[in-house]
């Protein structure tokens, strides 16, 4: 067995951190919703670009969280929440022609954040798989008849997930000796 790399306090994870971008993500996403739903659509899609840019804040958080436990599946769930935030943007400002929805990419991007989870160690596995529930429910929300009928049980657990996932990286952080092993073993690896 290999001797770990000794890593730098800046390489160590900033969990809390990002579950405090996640709740700002959150306030905002739902101030966003309840502007336009107050007829302040001007006002609505400020704050919604505000949110859009701390998701991508986000997912650059959660790429180096979850470096150590798989650099490219890691960078490619950055690659796709970046791709659905930039298309959400579009669609915001009615740029998108093609209207493709920007559950194309958030679908996978849970599905693989989940995946991320379920494959550290220094996160609760039942975490994941609430992600992956999660993501597939936005991928069965995609299809009109799924839409209409179980849109409120979809948005349900989405929101279960996400606020669990977020609650818990805002109260318990990471383990931080499981994330320096882990990173210490993907460090070793390569």
């Amino acid at each position: 067995m290999r001797p770990h790399k000794r890593l730098k306090l800046g390489q160590q994870p900033n969990a809390r951190a990002t579950g405090v971008i996640y709740l700002l993500y959150f306030l905002t996403a739902v101030l966003a919703q309840l502007l336009v739903n107050w007829k302040l659509v001007v006002f609505g899609d400020v704050v919604n670009t505000i949110a859009y840019g701390l998701y991508v804040v986000l997912t650059l958080l959660f790429y180096l969280l979850f470096k150590p436990v798989s650099r490219w599946l890691s960078l490619l769930a950055a690659l796709i929440g970046i791709a659905g935030s930039i298309l959400g943007l579009l669609d915001l400002f009615h740029l998108n022609p093609q209207n493709i929805s920007p559950l194309l990419f958030f679908a996978p991007y849970c599905l693989l954040i989940g995946a991320l989870i379920v494959g550290s160690t220094f996160l609760p596995r039942i975490l994941g798989w609430l992600m992956i529930l999660a993501g597939l429910g936005w991928l069965a929300f995609l299809s009109p008849r799924v839409e209409s009928h179980l849109s409120i049980p979809i948005e349900a657990v989405g929101i279960l997930a996400e606020a669990s996932l977020m609650f818990w990286l805002l109260v318990k952080g990471v383990n931080v000796p499981r994330w320096i092993e882990q990173a210490g073993t993907a460090l070793g690896g390569a």
